[in-house]
C-alpha cells in the first residue's frame, strides 16, 4: 500500500509508487467535486497499468449525505474516465470523520447499497489481471550447485514454464529445454508469475544477466527502435540526442531519446507541442537503444514494458516510462527482404483507369456511418467508371483479422493489416476506401506511413457518441457497456478524433447521398479522378 500526495510537484512520487499497484483509491471532497488532481492522479494511473480505481467521495456528511452531489461526481469523472484505459471504475461515497461506508455500512445514505470502502478492497479481483500466457523470465544471475548444476534465477514476470519446456534465450536466440525447475522450497513441476525461481537447461547454452528466456512461438520484441511514454522526475530537462542508461527488467542499454513527439496535458488529456520534459511531465518519445533488449508494450507486460532512464554518469533516476510499441509496429510492416518491383508503371496503370489510385480512410465511432459512406462511395465511383473496392472494418474482423481482439495492440495491428491491404490496392491503379475505427491518432498515422502520405485522405465521420448510440441497431454499445468487447472506443477505451483530418463529414446531421457528394468533390479537387473509362 503506498499513499501518495495530490499535488503537481509530487507526480513522480505517485508514479514511483502506482507502477507497482493493482488498484487506485481516488479520494474526492464532496464539496469540490472532481479536481486537477483527481484528473491527474487517475490519468497517471491508468497509464501506468492499473485497471482497478475506487473513486471514494469524502466527507458525503458535510452534504447532509446528498445523493444528488455524489451523482454529479459521479456523471463528471465518468466522462472523464471513458477516455483512460480503465475498464473498472467504482463509485463510493464515505465519511472518513464518522467512519461510514469506511469500514462499517452507514446509515446515512440508505440509497447507496454497495459494500464499504474496506470490504470492497478485500473483494477485488486481480489475480486475474496477471498475465499468464506470455513467458517471460529475465535473468538476475547464475548459480552453481552440486554435481555441475547450472542454473538460471530470476522472478517469473509473465507467463507458465515447465519442465520440458522449449524455451527461447534473448537476445541470442538460441534454443534449449527446461530441464529443471528450482524453487525455494525444492524442484518444482511448473512455475508462473510472480514466481522466484530457477532454471536449468538440458544444453550448455550462453545465458547471462539481462537475457530472458521465453518461449519459442511467443517471443517479446527486440526492435532497437522504441515508442515509450515518460514520466520525467529529475530537475534537469529532458535533452533530445543526449545519451541515458535505459533499463527493462534486468536488461541495460545506452539510449537515446531521438524524437519527443508531444508532451501530455494531464488534466484535459490533450495533447501539447514541446521541445522538452521538465519535472512531473509526462510525454511521448521516440528511443534509439544501442543494442536490442527484450520488451513488450507495457499494456500487456508490465514487467518487460517498463522502463527506467538513468543518468550514465551517477545512476541517479531520470524518468520512468512505459513502453507503446517496438517501431515499425505490428507484424505486417516488418517485410523479409525488398520487395519484387512490377514491370508495370503506375503511369502505365493511371492511363488504363483514369484515376490515380488513393486510399480514402473513414475514420470515427461505432455506428458513426463509415460502413454506408464506404459502400455508397464505392458504388458511385464504379457507376462513374472508376476501379474502387471497399475494406470494411466488419469484414475484415471475418477473415484477416479474425484472430484479433480488441485491446489497444489488436486494434493497431488490424489497422496495419488494412493499411497494408490498402497500399496493395493502390499498387494495382484501385481506388482504396477502408471503413476502419482506427481511434488512436498515432495508429493511424502508421497507416498512412503504410500506404503513403500522398495517397492518404483521411476522412472523419463525426458523428457525437449519442447520435451513434441512437442509431445502433446491433446492439454494440451495449454489449460493450456490458464488458463484452472489452476496450471498447467512445465508452471504456479512448477514441482520438483527427485533429486536421482532408475532409471531416457531420454524419450525425448529413445524409449518405451528401456525404458521398462531399468525398467526391474532395478527390476531384485532389486530381485523383481525371476521367472514367
Amino acid at each position: 500500500m503506498a499513499d501518495a500526495p495530490g499535488h503537481e510537484q509530487y507526480t513522480r512520487n505517485m508514479a514511483t509508487a502506482a507502477s507497482t499497484c493493482d488498484l487506485a483509491v481516488l479520494l474526492v471532497d464532496a464539496r469540490l467535486g472532481v479536481s486537477t488532481q483527481t484528473r491527474r492522479h487517475a490519468f497517471i494511473a491508468t497509464l501506468l497499468g492499473i485497471r482497478h480505481l475506487v473513486v471514494a467521495v469524502n466527507k458525503m456528511d458535510l452534504v447532509g449525505w446528498d445523493r444528488a452531489v455524489f451523482e454529479a461526481i459521479r456523471g463528471e469523472f465518468s466522462g472523464f474516465a471513458a477516455r483512460l484505459e480503465a475498464p473498472d471504475v467504482t463509485f463510493l461515497p464515505l465519511s472518513a470523520l464518522t467512519g461510514e461506508n469506511v469500514v462499517r455500512k452507514g446509515a446515512s445514505a440508505p440509497w447507496y447499497q454497495g459494500p464499504p470502502l474496506l470490504e470492497h478492497l478485500e473483494t477485488v479481483h486481480v489475480a486475474s489481471d496477471r498475465n499468464l500466457v506470455d513467458l517471460r523470465l529475465p535473468v538476475q544471475c547464475t548459480l552453481r550447485g552440486p554435481e555441475g548444476l547450472r542454473a538460471f534465477a530470476g522472478t517469473v514476470a509473465s507467463g507458465v514454464v515447465r519442465r520440458g519446456d522449449e524455451v527461447a534465450v534473448l537476445p541470442a536466440g538460441t534454443r534449449s529445454r527446461v530441464a529443471r525447475l528450482l524453487g525455494p522450497g525444492g524442484e518444482l513441476p511448473e512455475a508462473f508469475a510472480p514466481m522466484a525461481v530457477a532454471v536449468a537447461l538440458e544444453d550448455e547454452v550462453d545465458v547471462g544477466r539481462g537475457d530472458v528466456l521465453s518461449h519459442p512461438g511467443n517471443l517479446p520484441s527486440l526492435s532497437r527502435d522504441v515508442e515509450a511514454m515518460l514520466v520525467w522526475m529529475d530537475d534537469r530537462p529532458l535533452e533530445a540526442g543526449r545519451p541515458y542508461q535505459l533499463r527493462i527488467g534486468t536488461s541495460v542499454s545506452s539510449a537515446v531519446v531521438s524524437d519527443l513527439r508531444y508532451a501530455v496535458d494531464v488534466t484535459t488529456l490533450h495533447r501539447v507541442e514541446a521541445t522538452t520534459l521538465g519535472p512531473n511531465d509526462v510525454g511521448r518519445v521516440s528511443l534509439s537503444l544501442t543494442r536490442a533488449v527484450p520488451h513488450d508494450p507495457y499494456a500487456r507486460n508490465r514487467a518487460t514494458g517498463a522502463l527506467v532512464l538513468e543518468d550514465p554518469a551517477d545512476h541517479r533516476t531520470l524518468a520512468a516510462g512505459m513502453v507503446l510499441a517496438a517501431r515499425p509496429s505490428g507484424r505486417v510492416a516488418r517485410p523479409a527482404g525488398p520487395a519484387r518491383a512490377s514491370l508495370v508503371t503506375p503511369a502505365e496503370r493511371e492511363r488504363l483507369l483514369g484515376q490515380r489510385p488513393v486510399t480514402v480512410w473513414l475514420t470515427g465511432l461505432a455506428a458513426s456511418g463509415k460502413s454506408s459512406v464506404a459502400f455508397g462511395l464505392e458504388r458511385r465511383l464504379v457507376t462513374a467508371g472508376h476501379a474502387a473496392s471497399v475494406l470494411d472494418g466488419t469484414a475484415l474482423r471475418q477473415g484477416l483479422s479474425r484472430e484479433l481482439g480488441f485491446g489497444a495492440d489488436d486494434r493497431r495491428e488490424a489497422v496495419l493489416r488494412a493499411a497494408a491491404v490498402a497500399r496493395i490496392l493502390n499498387d494495382a491503379g484501385l481506388v482504396a476506401i477502408v471503413a476502419l475505427v482506427s481511434p488512436l491518432a498515432d495508429d493511424r498515422r502508421l497507416a498512412r506511413d503504410v500506404v503513403g502520405a500522398e495517397r492518404f485522405v483521411e476522412v472523419h465521420c463525426a458523428a457525437t457518441l449519442a447520435a451513434c448510440e441512437a442509431r445502433d441497431a446491433d446492439g454494440v454499445y451495449a454489449r460493450a457497456r456490458s464488458g463484452e468487447f472489452g476496450p471498447f472506443p467512445g465508452v471504456t477505451s479512448p477514441y482520438e478524433p483527427p485533429e486536421s483530418p482532408d475532409l471531416r463529414l457531420p454524419t450525425g446531421e448529413i445524409g449518405v447521398e451528401e456525404a458521398v457528394d462531399r468525398v467526391v468533390r474532395l478527390l476531384e479537387v485532389r486530381g485523383d479522378l481525371a476521367s472514367g473509362r
